[in-house]
């Protein structure tokens, strides 16, 4: 089972503590305020991933690869199998379409950008903020 892992990655294992993206886990729905707060002094971004996904995976891969904006924005990763709570009322709250992978751009309280499977991209996001 450990090759496959190695290969495809395992299902449970998001790799994001490896990462060097300062995320900071969203779990609750609490922190949806929390991060309408702060996107009035800095843009917030939510990565929401889907750990049974393997295009999920990959696109969150490249994405952290790419990404060099930890001074500018405040990154927030979502297990949305864990937290469906959470992913759903993202959708209500900052009215965008629910996808996975999805990145979504939070400015003064609202989503300004989101960007599904391919088109997560950090150099665009950056063109963005």
């Amino acid at each position: 089972m450990s090759f496959f892992n190695s290969i495809f990655g395992s299902s449970e294992n998001t790799d994001s503590s490896k990462s060097t993206i300062n995320w900071t886990e969203l779990t609750d729905l609490a922190q949806l305020m929390e991060i309408e707060a702060i996107s009035n002094e800095k843009p917030v971004v939510i990565f929401k991933h889907s750990t049974r996904c393997s295009i999920s995976r990959m696109a969150l891969k490249q994405f952290e690869r790419e990404f060099d904006l930890n001074e500018t924005v405040d990154a927030y990763f979502l297990d949305l199998i864990a937290h469906r709570d959470v992913s759903n009322e993202i959708a209500n709250r900052f009215n965008v379409y629910h996808e996975s992978p999805q990145l979504i751009l939070i400015k003064n309280g609202k989503a300004v950008y989101d960007v599904s499977h391919s088109d997560i991209d950090a150099v665009a996001l950056k063109e963005k903020i």
